[in-house]
């Protein structure tokens, strides 16, 4: 399961629209480093906006590019270090709040990701990551067994992106912890309505079942 999420949950964050700032040289013939981040070549993009950095230590669109291909390369110490290097460029840039929540969580350091994660729904509430980012949360709150907190994250992911199954499936799963056994089996019988073959959804509705009988 933890596994289904993290990559479910990733796939969604399609970086922002970043423009990187111009040097004299044409664009053409420059290294694209928000290219390479979208075809996913993800250790060429990083070398690239090191080199930016180094030649332009004050583009903040190269640090976002450059944390975000290496949270993708699975190096979230790394990530988080320079995304806060960038926030001492833009303290309050969304991007960078958001991409240092999301190191956090994958080192389970669970109470710092929560607050940046809140942080970036204060500073980005239409942010085009804030459907993922109530479901990061709500996996935090499952974490910390916080149940009902939970139910209200992922109500709300749900609330702006309503055919992702997983977040039906981890709606039921915090509702069943709280021993909410109708709203939970709701929750998984929807998941089930959008991918009948999904097994958490089915063991989970099972379960449910068992205890409403």
């Amino acid at each position: 399961m933890g596994n289904q999420i993290r990559t479910g949950l990733r796939a969604l964050f399609v970086p922002f629209l970043f423009i990187l700032a111009a040097a004299s040289a044409p664009a053409q013939e420059r290294p694209d480093a928000l290219a390479m981040y979208r075809n996913g070549d993800f250790a060429r993009a990083a070398e690239t906006c090191l080199a930016e950095i180094e030649a332009t230590p004050s583009n903040v669109e190269s640090y976002v590019v450059l944390s975000w291909s290496l949270v993708m390369l699975g190096r979230y110490e790394e990530a988080d270090t320079w995304a806060a290097r960038g926030r001492e460029l833009s303290r309050y840039d969304p991007r960078l709040i958001e991409i240092q929540a999301e190191s956090k969580y994958y080192r389970g350091l669970n109470a710092d990701a929560l607050r940046l994660f809140q942080d970036y729904v204060s500073y980005a509430p239409n942010g085009s990551r804030l459907a993922g980012t109530y479901a990061f949360m709500g996996e935090l709150y499952i974490r910390l067994a916080r149940f009902r907190h939970a139910d209200i994250a992922f109500s709300t992911a749900i609330q702006l992106e309503s055919a992702n199954v997983e977040w039906w499936v981890r709606l039921g799963y915090a509702r069943e912890k709280a021993r909410e056994w109708r709203p939970s089996l709701e929750a998984y019988n929807r998941a089930l309505s959008l991918d009948g073959t999904n097994q958490d959804a089915a063991r989970g509705r099972d379960r449910v079942m068992k205890e409403l009988n």
